[in-house]
């Protein structure tokens, strides 16, 4: 079995000897399905599309990957590094002071969740055969993001700095002012300014919860 076939599990079979497989192939699939992936969405990308993109034919593609979901999920792994966004996050958030915490938090969330942790456009207009796989798997790490917002604010109001409010609701709120720009972004393409829009975003924030 080829080293690529067990990188990425399709358990696929030496391919025959006439077909040309070439080192580096498989990675230039996975790069030209994600950008299509993320400009389209999985239902509106086809193998063809794929295999026009690389200069490649449809058996060297389900060589590697087994079919078009094999490979998309392939790139949903090879995006998706949630795990060390959660990481910065959870440091951002342990900094002593409340507010500090809080600036720390806004900053690594602007700065890493557009480009390092995924891309939302590969699941938004998935096909419903993949969705509740796909937003499960969010699901779970986008809760574990609200948890540490959450954490966050409960501790700025044990300690005063911060008004009694129910943080849940003032964590969503947060996430919510955070994740409109991340949408922007992404499906609008529009520029933001992400520096002022940290300064913005944690200023508004801290008023509220004076």
């Amino acid at each position: 079995m080829n080293a690529s076939s067990v990188k990425y599990g399709t358990g696929a079979k030496l391919p025959p000897m006439q077909m040309q497989v070439h080192k580096g192939t498989d990675e230039k699939i996975l790069l030209a399905a994600s950008k299509l992936f993320s400009e389209r969405g999985f239902a509106n990308v086809s193998v063809r599309d794929i295999c026009k993109a690389t200069g490649t034919s449809a058996p060297v593609l389900y060589y590697y990957f087994g079919n078009k979901k094999g490979l998309f999920d392939a790139v949903a792994r090879k995006q998706i590094s949630m795990d060390d966004l959660i990481g910065k996050l959870t440091e951002a958030a342990e900094v002593k002071e409340p507010k500090k915490a809080l600036a720390s938090f806004i900053s690594v969330y602007l700065s890493s969740f557009p480009e390092h942790a995924f891309h939302p456009g590969l699941y938004l207009r998935d096909t419903a055969s993949i969705d509740e796989y796909s937003a499960k798997m969010v699901s779970r790490y986008l809760e574990k993001v609200r948890s540490i917002a959450s954490g966050l604010v409960k501790r700025g109001i044990d300690s005063g700095v911060f008004r009694s409010v129910d943080e849940e609701f003032a964590s969503d709120c947060l996430l919510g002012m955070l994740n409109r720009v991340i949408f922007q972004h992404i499906h609008f393409s529009k520029v933001s300014d992400i520096r002022a829009y940290k300064r913005f975003v944690t200023d508004f924030f801290l008023r509220a919860m004076k």
